[in-house]
């Protein structure tokens, strides 16, 4: 999953992340991509996120509400048997190609 093509790892925003993570209390969000940041989203719930990359601004507004970044190897150490995370995809066919 980790070496999948560049159209496959399609990015995720805060939004679409947060609502994904609703009812999801104390779980990890693994995200094969990167998470973006949404200025739609005004209040940033508490998160703690893995996922290859995120931009500047995603990473600053999840830790300013108290959530954090993490990276896989990180994830790979906390939680070794993948217990308590949730895989979450961006939007594979959102892309202008395959419209």
């Amino acid at each position: 999953r980790l070496n999948m093509t560049r159209k496959n790892k399609p990015p995720l925003s805060l939004q679409k992340l947060a609502k994904l993570m609703e009812n999801k209390d104390g779980k990890v969000a693994v995200v094969v991509g990167t998470v973006t940041d949404d200025k739609r989203l005004y209040g940033v719930p508490k998160l703690s996120v893995c996922a290859l990359r995120f931009t500047e601004t995603a990473r600053a507004s999840i830790l300013k509400a108290g959530g954090e970044c993490l990276t896989f190897d990180k994830l790979a150490l906390r939680s070794p048997l993948g217990q308590g995370t949730v895989l979450l995809r961006g939007p594979v066919k959102a892309r202008e190609a395959e419209r």
